[in-house]
């Protein structure tokens, strides 16, 4: 218990965390000291990825170059942003996300390389590197499947079953949602289990949002879109509509009237979804326009305010978007915008108030931070070090001034004040980063 202790400890330290909520304590005390399957029921934003990783960073042999643990998840950013806090974690265990949308072939080189002790993966993709013999199931003993409800939501239920039939050594399953199933399909073959539930059937959302009305005079919300984004500021705020050429209609628009804005939806490419939301997490953009994409699997701080320019679809689609602000022990706002024919939902259940446009004119406020793209990563034998040396040396920053890094295997991006932006790109031009000449540019 006492190495348990300091493991943890160390890690949470290296993420920053002063300490585990109740949930978090709960899920990781059953995965740790019982040999029952494990179902976590916990709200959106209550750190369920931490849950499960933590304790397998203790269950895991690192010394190993076995597969041992199967993470299934709906989507390509819940795999690539759980398999980045693997990594953030630093306890010497190898992470891979696989995903559909790259060719097969890639992953499989990557993985030949990495040796992975823990993949995330989409069901699909498992499925392609387990037939295809890339993938051995035979040392996975721990199988998890995040955000459990959402496969079963998105059809994956036969992908699924089919990924676990050829996981024939599974010793114990970890099964996480923000809601609950309706029942466990029978694949899964849930032993014993241990139930970590912490949903509150009597509270919709969290008591800690604020739920405001904003009146659309005009059928075109747009004009109201931008007067409530004027009003709030700089704040942080995720708008939603349901299709995505209304993402693209509504992101061109408020980029046109001075918005720093990332567009966010399924049928953009995978590289362009990466930087919309490595540009909006790390603060490089105040505002992202999305589908209901990104209404789960994403892990982002510090949103501030949620938008429903189109009413969602369902009190589920509701309370998941509403889920991606007020996270953890802060507060949020949501709005709905409503047309002159529109009324709000029936089954919004709080207490409601009627938000006041006010004129407003001027510019949007800037967002705080700029993302500058460094040409050389990874493959490069390049730190998140090197950058900080890089762009302190001869970019002329200080360290406050650089925000969140993330080396690629060829590149790296890196968040700096937006302030110092011309100063670094007008510095490191021609520079060299530990002997190699590279190049250091703006990300639009």
């Amino acid at each position: 218990m006492q190495k348990l202790c300091a493991m943890i400890g160390k890690i949470l330290e290296k993420l920053h965390i002063a300490e585990l909520n109740m949930m978090q304590q709960e899920a990781v005390e059953a995965i740790l000291r019982t040999k029952d399957d494990v179902l976590v029921l916990s709200p959106t934003g209550t750190g369920k990825t931490l849950s499960y990783l933590l304790p397998l960073a203790e269950l895991l042999d690192s010394s190993s170059d076995e597969l041992q643990a199967v993470v299934l998840v709906p989507g390509r950013e819940l795999a690539l942003q759980s398999a980045t806090v693997m990594r953030d974690m630093g306890c010497g265990l190898r992470a891979m996300s696989l995903y559909g949308g790259r060719p097969t072939m890639d992953e499989h080189r990557q993985l030949r390389e990495v040796k992975p002790h823990i993949v995330f993966a989409t069901p699909g993709r498992l499925n392609d590197h387990l037939d295809k013999g890339n993938l051995s199931g035979e040392g996975v003993k721990y199988l998890v499947i995040d955000e459990f409800d959402k496969c079963l939501e998105m059809g994956f239920q036969a992908e699924m079953s089919a990924a676990t039939a050829k996981l024939t050594r599974v010793e114990r399953r970890m099964l996480l949602s923000a809601t609950r199933a309706a029942e466990i399909p029978r694949f899964v073959n849930m032993g014993r289990t241990r139930m970590v539930e912490f949903l509150d059937d009597d509270e919709q959302v969290s008591s800690r949002v604020h739920i405001y009305i904003v009146r659309s005079r005009q059928k075109d919300k747009l004009p109201s879109l931008q007067q409530l984004l004027l009003q709030l500021g700089e704040g942080s705020s995720i708008v939603f509509l349901n299709y995505r050429e209304s993402v693209e209609r509504t992101d061109a628009f408020l980029r046109s009237c001075g918005f720093s804005t990332s567009a966010f939806h399924g049928g953009m490419e995978q590289k362009q979804r990466e930087d919309a939301l490595y540009k909006f997490s790390n603060g490089s953009a105040n505002v992202m326009v999305s589908t209901d994409l990104a209404s789960r699997g994403l892990d982002i701080p510090d949103i501030e305010n949620i938008i429903h320019y189109h009413l969602p679809e369902s009190e589920e689609g509701y309370i998941h978007r509403v889920g991606r602000t007020a996270r953890w022990d802060k507060s949020g706002r949501a709005f709905f915008i409503l047309g002159p024919d529109e009324q709000l939902p029936g089954y919004v259940d709080a207490v409601v108030e009627d938000f006041e446009l006010l004129p407003q004119s001027g510019q949007p406020a800037p967002p705080r931070m700029a993302t500058v793209y460094i040409g050389k990563g990874k493959k490069d034998k390049i730190s998140k070090g090197d950058i900080v040396g890089f762009l302190c040396k001869k970019g002329g920053l200080d360290s406050s001034e650089i925000g969140r890094i993330d080396v690629k295997d060829r590149y790296a991006y890196a968040a700096v004040s937006r302030e110092k932006l011309q100063q670094v790109l007008r510095q490191t031009q021609g520079e060299k980063i530990k002997g190699i000449k590279t190049l250091c540019e703006l990300v639009k």
